[in-house]
């Protein structure tokens, strides 16, 4: 079996004209050997040209550091989908990632480009099981950084870059493996997602924002 830690990022609009748009995958892949230990195995990164709004915003470059030559020199979704699925290969995975949100972007902008949505598959919050490992629950969730932290795991590279958010996700993904217990679905088969509530409850926050808000001037 292998697993794949992925992370997105999107465009960033002031103005909800446009919807967001991937930009950016990133993903390690990680080997189960025949003892149960986990061993590294390859990386996948690729940015996206956007076709909504193809010129970037400052908001999205501030964001993520993607450039807009960075983004005019890449595939389009559904070529760098065809990558990304041919850089997974044919051994069954399960697909991992930080929060909802990204299975629910990908998931989305598959269907609005009718790209088959079969092989967004077996997906794992692994935010989520973090989370409850800790005693909270959906509306506590941890962010990564503290994740980390709490793990003594040092945060390496640049936030909101999709491949360095893979890899200390997946640094931590090591960490709690024997932890976690993993789900069978298929994505092709779930009823159209929707966007999920940004909320403040308790002492904890779901506030995976909170970094835009200040390029925005606003308060989360």
């Amino acid at each position: 079996m292998q697993y794949i830690v992925f992370d997105l990022e999107f465009t960033v609009q002031r103005k909800q004209q446009w919807l967001s748009e991937i930009i950016e995958i990133g993903a390690i892949k990680l080997h189960e050997d025949d003892c149960g230990q986990l061993e590294w195995a390859d990386l996948f990164h690729t940015c996206i040209k956007p076709t909504r709004n193809p010129v970037l915003s400052k908001l999205t470059t501030d964001f993520t550091g993607i450039t807009q030559e960075q983004v005019n020199s890449a595939p389009y979704i559904g070529e760098a989908i065809k990558s990304f699925r041919e850089w997974l290969g044919n051994e069954p995975y399960y697909l991992c990632a930080w929060g909802p949100d990204d299975k629910h972007h990908l998931v989305n902008e598959c269907r609005a480009y009718r790209l088959d949505c079969d092989w967004i598959q077996n997906y794992n919050d692994i935010q989520l099981q973090f989370t409850r490992m800790q005693g909270k629950d959906y509306g506590h969730r941890i962010g990564l950084a503290k994740a980390l932290a709490l793990l003594d795991i040092p945060f390496l590279g640049k936030p909101h870059n999709a491949l360095d958010d893979a890899f200390n996700t997946a640094k931590l993904f090591k960490h709690i493996f024997r932890q976690l217990t993993f789900e069978h679905n298929n994505a092709a088969h779930d009823s159209v997602y929707t966007t999920e509530l940004v909320f403040t409850t308790g002492e904890e926050s779901n506030r995976p924002f909170q970094q835009l808000a200040s390029l925005l001037g606003m308060a989360l």
